[in-house]
């Protein structure tokens, strides 16, 4: 981060921005930021996962799987 007069600086912490005497917004590193977007995206596929793993699983063979398809392959010779 670079001030006014052109001089870098460094923060290793959160800074933290106070509107009316009250906690508003934070300015952190660009590096935490996308660790922390990471953490979260790792947390909601976690979740998916745990949600998907309480519903009980049915195997279809191909032919139930082909027939339960409405989409028609259309081959070369076809076009």
């Amino acid at each position: 981060m670079r001030t006014n007069s052109g001089t870098k600086l460094k923060r290793s912490e959160p800074e933290i921005v106070v509107k009316d005497g009250k906690p508003a917004a934070v300015i952190l590193p660009l590096k935490q930021y996308r660790e922390m977007l990471e953490r979260l995206d790792d947390a909601d596929d976690l979740k998916a996962l745990n949600l998907l793993r309480q519903k009980s699983l049915r195997f279809r063979t191909l032919g139930e799987f082909l027939k339960g398809t409405r989409q028609r392959v259309v081959r070369p010779t076809e076009l």
